[in-house]
């Protein structure tokens, strides 16, 4: 592994511009709270999770006797992070980026990617996926048409994405590496087979506030930790409006519901007005329908007569 004491973004020049507006951090004030006001924010300490996910990251590429990795890199806080970790634990010459934009509002954010790919200085891809996804919209059954459909749209891009990470992982002998962090994986904001599918997933424990927190450890660049989190599949479009809650107020939520095992009522009683229980209650309701998101396929138990 690299040395600890420096940050990947060291080894070339951190782009210093941002693909869009920047949010405001108006729930602060939640992450900042004590344990005996609102619940359990032990957040990990960003420099042990730094060194364990190296290690990890270390460990499952040697134990797979892979040669590296693959990341798909949008240009945002959790394909950075991850892309920087991997370079640190394994070297800039092992890790890969892809960057797949497919239609105008990604664009600039690939631009980004493109940026951040040259500052750590791994070689990297870009594809334009809008005419595979044209065609592959072109040949697929008219009951089945992907226009103006924009979840069923957004799902097939993502296991597009996906397919060209497997191919690159299969061409190179590397394992590819999911950007996916627990908020996502708890509430099933993933696509089966998209970005939900991978090898390793370094950041899948780590809620998205403590990526941030992780991003500030490693220095990323300002701008990627202040962009408005987004799929990038619609103009405006952010998590928090899919989502109902931004980051800070989501991951109160399921610390509190997921980890500590607390109802919608107590929750939004102890957030103190920060999140209502009826917004408290369909989070936790998206965290039970996404089970199927975070097990393996059911197969029969038993033997048959």
């Amino acid at each position: 592994m690299g040395d600890p004491r420096s940050t990947a973004f060291e080894s070339g020049t951190a782009p210093d511009r941002s693909a869009a507006a920047t949010g405001n951090d108006r729930d602060a004030s939640i992450r900042d709270a004590s344990d005996d006001a609102v619940g359990p924010f032990e957040a990990p300490d960003p420099e042990s999770e730094r060194e364990r996910i190296r290690t990890f990251i270390d460990d499952r590429v040697a134990a797979a006797n892979a040669a590296g990795l693959v990341v798909n890199m949008s240009g945002g806080l959790d394909s950075t992070v991850t892309a920087a970790l991997a370079v640190e634990a394994l070297g800039a010459d092992r890790v890969y980026g892809l960057i797949l934009p497919c239609n105008k509002i990604g664009a600039p954010h690939a631009r980004d990617a493109e940026a951040l790919a040259d500052a750590l200085g791994i070689e990297h891809d870009t594809v334009h996926l809008q005419p595979l996804f044209a065609q592959f919209g072109a040949v697929a059954p008219d009951r089945f048409d992907l226009h103006d459909e924009p979840v069923r749209s957004g799902n097939a891009i993502a296991r597009l994405r996906m397919t060209l990470a497997y191919l690159a992982a299969n061409a190179t002998g590397r394992l590819v590496c999911g950007t996916t962090n627990r908020s996502e994986r708890l509430l099933g904001y993933v696509t089966k087979h998209g970005d939900g599918a991978a090898d390793l997933l370094p950041l899948g424990h780590l809620y998205k506030t403590d990526v941030r927190a992780l991003a500030d450890e490693l220095e990323v660049p300002e701008f990627v930790v202040e962009k408005p989190p987004t799929a990038g599949f619609l103009p405006g479009q952010r998590d928090a409006d899919d989502l109902g809650a931004p980051y800070e107020v989501i991951d109160a939520v399921l610390r509190l519901g997921v980890d500590r095992g607390l109802d919608a009522e107590a929750i939004a009683e102890r957030l103190s007005g920060d999140a209502d229980e009826e917004t408290v209650a369909d989070l936790l309701a998206r965290h039970r329908a996404a089970a199927h998101k975070r097990t393996p396929p059911p197969i029969p138990t038993g033997r048959g007569d």
